[in-house]
């Protein structure tokens, strides 16, 4: 089987999702898990986790979803060997992170940033210094002013569509990341701040 991960706008109104669905099984696709990204406007932006028994399906499967009256595709992607359920993977990379000596958690929340972002580049920093990264990442004062942009704008994810990043408090860090080619919905926002959240904790340093 061949599986795919499939990005759809929808009209957010009763059905919509099934039709996708059914337009996936015209063409021998079964959708494994669905996760909303974001609603709003009148639209729902969904993830498809679908296995295919043939590549060769995959335009065809796209092609019978344009199909639908107010449905678009917006990415797809092939899936690695054994889908994780995001939601699992989020508490995975937790659950590691706190389970990790206090002198490694650094690296390891980088290591967890990337996995549930699937970001090409992330760096955590502190004080405008850099001081872990994977990736070719941009240099901390051109994130620190895009920040410090987006919180004038009293929108903590105002300034790019294609970029993650999150404050740590008590730690005195903040954690950037970003993908090119996807664009980055509200529930991922959300997951990397909760997880961010939980890091923040086990990296403060101890009162």
């Amino acid at each position: 089987m061949h599986t795919v991960v499939v990005r759809v706008w929808l009209p957010d109104r009763p059905g919509a999702l099934g039709q996708v669905a059914s337009r996936i099984g015209s063409v021998r696709g079964d959708v494994l898990a669905i996760e909303i990204l974001e609603i709003g406007g009148g639209r729902v932006i969904d993830e498809l986790v679908v296995a295919l028994p043939d590549p060769a399906l995959v335009d065809l499967m796209v092609n019978e979803v344009h199909a639908i009256d107010g449905v678009s595709v917006e990415h797809v992607r092939t899936q690695g060997e054994g889908h994780v359920d995001a939601s699992v993977l989020s508490l995975s990379a937790a659950a590691e992170l706190a389970e990790t000596d206090p002198a490694d958690r650094v690296r390891a929340f980088l290591d967890g940033v990337r996995r549930l972002t699937e970001a090409s580049w992330v760096m955590i920093a502190s004080d405008g210094n850099v001081i872990s990264s994977i990736g070719e990442v941009p240099s901390a004062d051109w994130v620190t002013s895009l920040l410090a942009g987006s919180r004038h704008l009293g929108d903590p994810h105002a300034t790019s569509s294609d970029m993650f990043w999150s404050d740590l408090p008590m730690s005195g860090l903040w954690v950037a990341a970003g993908r090119d080619g996807r664009t980055v919905h509200d529930r991922e926002r959300v997951r990397l701040d909760l997880f961010a959240r939980i890091a923040d904790a086990l990296l403060a340093p101890p009162v």
